[in-house]
Parts: structure tokens; C-alpha cells; sequence
């Protein structure tokens, strides 16, 4: 996951670092922290705390300890009025002695949720009120390349990158005034690509695009109870796809439609058809493209 759309980054800190969160943490937002970790290494800590005091001790809302000596593992825990709790411990290990890594925070309202290198690994439950949580450190045999804080409009690859098909949490679900840029080229010899806003947890697709390069014509659909709506394809003025073109996709969700752009050139307007809009939490891509980036805000 790129820290490009990053409110704030931290670009090859000196370690051991500590640093402020800028604004603090809250629900719905991503810390990234790419890095490497060294050939010889026996083990690195990444602290979430409540300010950076010695003397009283800071409390720790998190700290996550990667541990490769012995029985290799993670180790999770909190510090509470200079008392640590009891450790939940994880007995395997996501990260390689000599491997770069991408470890990623997701803030929730109940938890930290943790995954490396796009995989899931943990989820750790707040032991102090989220609010207090304002500074970051890392410490031990660890590179850090970059520190990354998502705001919580972003959306989050499932994957970590930008791989077809591709899958990305929209972290809040959508609300009206937002957009989302997709940046891509066509492939050679193309048939059709899909893009679309779909509820994560069910089948239903609040808005499918299909352009299909050799007809000419751009679908525009849902797919809600287990059935097809009526398809929109009126003629546009120009086809704004070509093989191997390159090409950026703007939608802009309004109250009541969805509203396209191609190229910076307007194409329609669909009517929105899930009055629920928090409900289209994932954006999915699939066919005959490669992306280069996407972003909403």
C-alpha cells in the first residue's frame, strides 16, 4: 500500500524514532510502516502510546514486539500507570530475517487490526480510550524506509497493492461530496473491464461499469436481491477508451447520482439506486486493464 494518499509521512527516520500523530488516531484511519529487517536481527517493538514521558512512564495503548530468537513470534501488550498487562502472544512469525515488509495498523472503534505484507495477523482490543493515542515509536534491529497516517476516507487494497482483481475496503462506506480517481492503461487487445461499488458482506452492487472496447458502448448497472436493474447504455458523444490507452476515471458520488468522468470529459450521470450509501464499503476492478493507482477523498 502506497503512503502517497498519507495525511502525514516520515520518510527514512533515524531509530530509534518517536514521533507525534498528527491530530491523533481515529476510527477508520491506516498507519503504514515499510521497512526491512536486518540479516542478523533478533527482534524490533512498535509502540502506540499516550505521549512520550520516562519519568512517569507513558502509557502504552500497543505494544506489537516481533520476536525471531528462539521460538519465533509476536507478542502484543499494553502499559497501564507503569504496569504492563498480560502479553497476548502470537506463535508465528509474518516477517524474514534480510526481507523488506509492510506492516499496516487499520484503527477501529473496538481494536487495532494488524497485517503484514497484505495478510491479516492480529487484532488487538483498545485497553485505553483511543483518544490518548498520539505519538509512534519504533525501536530495535529494524530499517524503517516509511511511516504513513491514511486518513479514514481511504480506500485500503485487500491485497496491499494494486493486483487484478482488484479489491479495496472503502474504509467508512461512501457519503455524497466524495471521489474516487482510477488510473490505468487498457490492455492491447482488450475485450472489457468492470469496475464496481458493491456492499463487502453481500452480493449487491450499488453501481457496475462494464466498457466494452469492441461495441463501443458503456454499461451502467446494480445488481441488488439477487437480480439485474435496468441497463443504461445510451450512446455516448466518443468512446473514451482505446487499446493501450491510458486513462483516469473520475466518480464523484452527489446526494442523489453518481456522476463519471473519463480524460476530464463528462459522460453521465447514474441515479443512485442504494439510498444506504455507508452501506458501499468496497470498489472492485477486474479485466482487461493494468492500474496504476486509486484514490478517494
Amino acid at each position: 500500500m502506497s503512503v502517497a494518499n498519507a495525511k502525514h509521512s516520515v520518510l527514512n527516520p533515524v531509530m530509534p524514532y518517536t514521533g507525534p500523530i498528527p491530530g491523533g488516531l481515529h476510527p477508520g484511519e491506516i498507519i503504514i510502516i515499510q521497512g526491512a529487517v536486518p540479516p542478523d536481527a533478533d527482534g524490533f517493538q512498535m509502540d502506540l502510546s499516550s505521549g512520550c514521558s520516562t519519568k512517569p512512564r507513558s502509557d502504552v495503548a500497543l505494544r506489537f514486539s516481533a520476536r525471531f530468537g528462539g521460538s519465533p513470534c509476536v507478542g502484543c501488550s499494553s502499559l497501564l500507570q507503569e504496569r504492563w498487562g498480560e502479553e497476548e502472544t502470537l506463535h508465528r512469525l509474518p516477517y524474514k530475517r534480510g526481507a523488506p515488509f509492510e506492516t499496516v495498523v487499520l484503527v477501529h472503534g473496538g481494536g487495532f487490526k494488524v497485517a503484514v505484507n497484505g495478510t491479516h495477523l492480529l487484532e488487538y482490543k483498545h485497553k485505553i480510550p483511543l483518544s490518548r493515542v498520539d505519538t509512534f515509536s519504533v525501536c530495535g534491529e529494524v530499517r524503517v524506509h516509511a511511516i504513513g497516517y491514511v486518513p479514514n476516507s481511504a480506500i485500503y487494497s485487500e491485497s496491499g497493492d494494486l493486483r487484478l482483481p482488484y479489491k479495496g475496503s472503502i474504509l467508512k462506506g461512501l457519503s455524497p461530496g466524495q471521489h474516487i480517481t482510477i488510473k490505468g492503461q487498457v490492455s492491447t487487445y482488450p475485450h472489457s473491464f468492470t469496475v464496481n461499488l458493491r456492499h463487502s458482506r453481500t452480493e449487491n452492487i450499488a453501481l457496475h461499469l462494464s466498457p466494452r472496447m469492441k461495441s463501443g458502448v458503456f454499461v451502467r448497472n446494480s445488481y441488488l436481491s439477487e437480480s439485474w436493474g435496468q441497463e443504461e447504455q445510451e450512446l455516448l458523444p466518443s468512446f473514451p477508451f482505446s487499446s493501450g490507452g491510458y486513462f483516469e476515471i473520475l466518480i464523484l458520488c452527489q446526494p442523489h447520482q453518481f456522476k463519471l468522468a473519463v480524460n476530464g470529459v463528462h459522460l453521465f450521470e447514474f441515479r443512485h439506486r442504494v439510498q444506504d450509501l455507508s452501506s458501499i464499503d468496497q470498489l472492485e476492478i477486474m479485466g482487461d486493464l493494468e492500474l496504476a493507482d486509486v484514490k478517494l477523498w
